[in-house]
């Protein structure tokens, strides 16, 4: 079955890119669409331009956990006003948004996962999430027909769920509405400058003359960046996804252990991912930010298989070009959507960990498939910064993974942070110049 969003899939913003306006935003994730939303609230003229379909690449493609729990300290204040925005989105949108909120769960299997999970809550207190520590007998009461040996649980009852490929679609009608211009098949090639500062940008469509630019590529923006002479040590890796057809509910959140991860669909199945194995593709950024990646390698080199080189035209492939003319084709043309194959050793993996957990139902019937490329940073939290080199530039990028759920909250706060206003939240754990600057680099939560 093929991914339900793809570069076949019919253009749903086709309209000419304007000639100007006030804000560019590039990327038509959901960090991109909810910035442009949040700006075109403001009154600003906003054109998203998408090199190829909103939402095609990893804001359809994660798992649509919508989650306080778990979250670096910086991020919960701005996660926690993402959840209370996704709930006025449900009542605006309707149940098709796929929003309910079932909870989270983390579920220990050792002591020392449950002291881990101590740890985040202590820290967490203060933000007054409704976060607690459960007991095996209470694990139990939540979960049923499990067979796994979980000794405990990290439990966030007020923590959501919504379909990703159908709910950033939506959102994205609802920039529209609010009258920003989204526009497809539109890759931004470079900044225009003039003087310095951002006077617009070079699109395959021509060049848009604007004051502010916001950088919300995903796994393309450390390649866009470069380009402008922005060193950004991002990477990607690469997560695989499965949903099962109809199975019993037998938890109606979303829950993970150390080796699966499920969530209740709308449509009655799950979603299933493995509770820390990806892939991570070998490129030339990885060499060069090889250094910078040593503490989360050194986290998670056993969870991480390696692979020699990515597929053609990937952003970090051997064979991307990392220099290249605005009047010529750039490699955002040349990969509209990142499509890459899910593992078949995975999901095969993963598989086998909810047969054994839930015997009752066996190894569950899939119907479908597919990975998508996490982008992420060394210290898995996200770059949200103006570009001091460069006046009108502002990165979004490298959520790590934790984007679809906190992605409303962070739009309103880009948004706030390109206009000068007051963004309500401290952002200086997000700022770029914390890789030049000497700072250590400090491990967000591994939860």
């Amino acid at each position: 079955m093929p991914f339900p969003i793809s570069e076949a899939t019919a253009l749903r913003h086709a309209d000419p890119a304007p000639k100007a306006c006030d804000v560019v935003v590039i990327g038509g994730g959901v960090i991109g669409v909810m910035t442009a939303w949040f700006l075109a609230e403001a009154g600003q003229r906003v054109v998203l331009c998408e090199k190829g379909r909103i939402a095609g690449e990893q804001s359809s493609r994660n798992w649509g956990w919508i989650r306080q729990q778990g979250r670096d300290y910086a991020e919960l204040p701005i996660m926690m006003e993402s959840l209370r925005i996704w709930q006025g989105l449900s009542q605006e949108f309707g149940p098709d948004l796929g929003f309910r909120q079932g909870g989270v769960l983390y579920l220990a299997r050792t002591e020392a996962e449950m002291a881990g999970f101590q740890d985040w809550l202590d820290g967490a207190r203060g933000f007054g999430v409704d976060t607690r520590m459960l007991d095996r007998a209470e694990v139990a009461q939540q979960v049923s027909g499990a067979a796994a040996p979980w000794t405990g649980a990290l439990f966030t009852p007020s923590d959501a769920r919504a379909e990703p490929w159908v709910a950033v679609p939506i959102l994205a009608q609802g920039a529209v509405a609010r009258g920003a211009v989204l526009v497809e098949n539109c890759a931004v090639r470079a900044l225009d400058l003039a003087g310095g500062r951002v006077s617009g940008v070079i699109t395959e469509q021509g060049r848009i003359a604007c004051d502010q630019v916001v950088l919300a590529g995903g796994a393309w923006s450390a390649l866009f960046a470069r380009a402008a002479e922005v060193n950004l040590p991002q990477l990607s890796v690469k997560a695989t996804v499965m949903a099962t057809m109809p199975l019993p509910e037998v938890f109606a959140g979303n829950a993970a252990d150390d080796r699966f991860a499920f969530r209740r669909r709308q449509d009655g199945g799950y979603s299933l991912a493995p509770g820390a194995a990806h892939d991570f593709y070998l490129g030339p950024d990885a060499f060069r930010h090889f250094g910078a990646y040593l503490p989360v390698l050194r986290k998670d080199f056993r969870a991480t298989r390696f692979h020699p080189k990515a597929p053609a035209d990937y952003p970090d492939g051997w064979g991307t070009p990392r220099h290249w003319s605005p009047d010529a084709i750039s490699p955002f043309e040349r990969q509209r959507v990142l499509n890459p194959a899910p593992s078949a050793r995975i999901m095969s993996e993963v598989c086998a960990a909810f047969a054994s957990a839930f015997p009752a139902i066996g190894t569950p019937p899939l119907r479908a498939a597919w990975a998508g490329m996490i982008d992420t940073m060394p210290d898995v939290v996200p770059v949200i910064d103006r570009v001091a080199s460069i006046p009108g530039f502002t990165i979004a990028t490298g959520l790590s993974g934790h984007g679809f759920g906190i992605g409303p909250g962070m739009g309103r706060v880009i948004a706030d942070l390109v206009l000068g206003r007051h963004t309500g939240h401290d952002l200086s754990r997000f700022r770029v110049s914390r890789f030049t600057d000497g700072s250590k680099i400090t491990l967000g939560p591994s939860l």
